[in-house]
């Protein structure tokens, strides 16, 4: 029988995830797996506040720091081997809390992913292509061309569904809205989910949090980081490219703006990224709202 998580610890960036769950680990015999699309890589651990070593409290924790920042991860290879963690641990005795707050990577060990086609590198290749020499627009504009549908629920910055919505109907001659139609059934036939509780703080007191983790991270020499990510010269399109606060500080680094500046650009953006991720985990099937202290989430764990 498939051994499955304990329970999922979800929640906004800055809501303190990490330090309640190494808490209940620690409290309940607990193994942790890491569900951050970010935190997975080495080298730019400041910047995704990945817990340290000696925050972690002797919790053996899965997925965390695991891949050099060249690497490719995605939905589908987090669900395999965060699915391969668990088994382990579960041989071992010992019971997963999976803590993060990746939503997409998320519902894809927690309900499955939807059965539309794989990846494949070569048209990703020539879409990129395209996106380097048209920018987003014009790559959503191709989009619009051959799916309209799917070009009308997104937007033209998000280049990364943009490509993934091409690279389908070029695979398949079906919109992705189709897929996702398909997925959407499919899931709502699912039986009973693992519990998933959503870690949440008063607005102003996250906002108040965000602000003193990117001062503190800030101190800690993520600037000197950034340099570090950028001399790796990954393409615009990996993930650690992308991340919240690399870019801003590349400013920094070129002298087009002071740090004081990059700062307040970086917790406006933080603030706007936890927003969104609320509105995901609000949305998510049987989701359940845990203050400070998650009481509602140990008293499960401890029966």
């Amino acid at each position: 029988m498939t051994a499955e998580p304990a329970a999922y610890l979800a929640g906004a960036t800055a809501s303190g995830k990490s330090a309640e769950a190494v808490r209940l680990a620690r409290a309940l015999g607990l193994a942790i797996v890491s569900c951050d699309a970010l935190q997975v890589y080495r080298g730019i651990e400041i910047g995704t506040a990945q817990p340290l070593e000696s925050e972690r409290g002797g919790v053996p924790h899965h997925l965390l720091g695991c891949s050099d920042v060249a690497e490719e991860w995605h939905a589908a290879r987090f669900a395999r081997e965060a699915r391969e963690a668990i088994e382990a641990e579960a041989r071992a005795g010992r019971r997963c809390l999976v803590v993060g707050g990746t939503g997409l990577w998320l519902r894809a060990l927690r309900e499955g992913l939807f059965d539309g086609p794989g990846r494949d590198e070569e048209l990703r290749r020539e879409l990129r292509a395209v996106l380097a020499e048209r920018g987003p627009g014009g790559l959503h504009a191709l989009l619009a061309e051959e799916d309209p549908e799917a070009a009308a629920a997104l937007r033209p910055a998000d280049h990364v569904r943009v490509l993934r919505a091409l690279e389908v109907w070029r695979l398949t001659g079906r919109s992705i809205a189709d897929w996702q139609r398909e997925d959407a059934a499919r899931r709502g036939a699912l039986g009973p989910l693992p519990p998933l509780f959503v870690l949440q703080r008063p607005r102003g007191e996250l906002h108040a949090r965000i602000a003193a983790r990117v001062d503190r991270m800030l101190a800690d020499g993520w600037l000197a980081e950034a340099g570090r990510l950028r001399e790796r010269a990954l393409p615009e399109h990996a993930p650690p490219s992308k991340a919240l606060g690399y870019r801003e500080l590349s400013a920094v680094l070129d002298g087009r703006a002071t740090l004081a500046e990059v700062r307040e650009r970086i917790v406006a953006g933080t603030r706007q990224f936890a927003r969104r991720q609320e509105t995901w985990f609000r949305a998510e099937r049987g989701a359940v709202a845990a203050g400070p202290g998650c009481a509602e989430l140990e008293a499960l764990l401890s029966r």
